[in-house]
């Protein structure tokens, strides 16, 4: 009789599940490590290809560079920038390529 007690004591102790996890799914975003996250000549996010690569569906082919003055542009922005002006469009510094990424 005894053991029977505590049989009944141990699954009142027990809480029951309120819900089971069945299914999770992670989302994760990243984005540019920059002060502005916009190219200041098309205006397109840097995390995204820039109007000409989007037209010619070239979106993987679209870089960022990185300036010495830490301002950031898509490559084939700027290289059609620097042509007209070898300043940065931003803070008209001489244009000193400091890094490309992609």
């Amino acid at each position: 009789m005894a053991d029977d007690m505590e049989i009944e004591n141990e699954s009142q102790q027990k809480p029951s599940k309120m819900f089971t996890l069945k299914k999770w799914n992670a989302v994760a975003m990243w984005s540019w490590d920059v002060e502005c996250d916009t190219c200041a000549i098309c205006r397109v996010q840097v995390m995204d290809a820039c109007l000409r690569c989007q037209a010619e569906n070239k979106q993987e082919d679209c870089v960022v560079v990185w300036g010495e003055c830490n301002h950031t542009f898509h490559n084939c922005c700027m290289s059609l920038w620097v042509k007209q002006n070898n300043r940065c469009p931003l803070c008209q510094q001489e244009w000193v390529l400091q890094k490309t990424g992609n």
